[in-house]
């Protein structure tokens, strides 16, 4: 009884997130009455805003994922090698952006970097990008530093630093050549996920008035019929593109012990 109740409930999760996107990808095949082609398909690749719009998100998710990157393999390695007793206050500080709403983080950065303030980001274009940047990373720092962490839990960190220091590697060699490597599949993972978030990302983008993916779907939605659904699925493949490419990584995890 317990496995029909399984299958059952497996069945049903299948067929709730599934039909949906069977019917939009349906629809967006509609465009030419009483038969299926990618009409839509080819009016949205040449879209000039499309082109546009998507070179921008991923230039911007990938100035993200380095910024990231930077900020999140520094701060987890030395909180575990060094400071551990402050992980559960870093652990509170990287799960904030799930409970404040991007809305109400863009809002903030309006009102501290706008043209009248100590440091006017707002006042250019690439001021703006940047300030972007900065709000892209505040979303996907859970996913980041977790990653992350996760991966370090896995090494033994104090042994690996121990080793590179008895030869003569200084703090950016460790860093560099001893912990970057051995945790590169959770900094991947996390990279992705970034990846799919920049990419799919609205509010931010829509209220710091930049021509980035997201509004442009929005914009899209309203003025377009099949277009919106053929991005959509788009949009969609990207997102399950990345998260599938976090599985291949992970199956090329090396079994082998960390070296130093």
């Amino acid at each position: 009884m317990k496995k029909i109740w399984a299958w059952g409930a497996l069945l049903f999760g299948i067929l709730y997130f599934t039909l949906p996107l069977v019917g939009m990808t349906n629809f967006s095949l509609k465009m030419r009455r009483g038969e299926y082609s990618f009409d839509a398909y080819a009016k949205v690749f040449g879209d000039p805003r499309f082109q546009e719009t998507f070179t921008y998100s991923v230039t911007q998710a990938l100035f993200t994922i380095v910024f990231g990157v930077l900020l999140v393999v520094p701060t987890a390695y030395w909180i575990r090698l060094k400071l551990p007793g402050l992980r559960p206050y870093v652990e509170f500080v990287t799960l904030l952006p799930l409970v404040i709403p991007a809305i109400v983080i863009v809002f903030g950065y309006i009102r501290l970097y706008n043209t009248s303030s100590w440091l006017p980001l707002t006042g250019s274009a690439f001021g703006t990008n940047i300030l972007l940047m900065f709000g892209y990373a505040t979303l996907a720092l859970p996913y980041m530093y977790r990653a992350v962490d996760t991966g370090l839990r896995t090494i033994d960190v104090a042994t690996l630093t121990e080793a590179a220091q008895s030869l003569g590697a200084g703090w950016a060699t460790i860093l560099a050549r001893i912990i970057l490597p051995n945790v590169l599949v959770a900094v991947l993972s996390g990279a992705f996920l970034t990846f799919a978030i920049v990419i799919g990302e609205f509010t931010m983008a829509a209220l710091l008035n930049r021509p980035a993916f997201g509004p442009y779907m929005q914009l899209l939605g309203a003025n377009r019929a099949y277009e919106p659904a053929a991005l959509a699925v788009i949009a969609f493949g990207i997102t399950w593109g990345c998260l599938g490419l976090i599985q291949l990584v992970s199956r090329f995890q090396k079994s082998a012990p960390p070296k130093a």
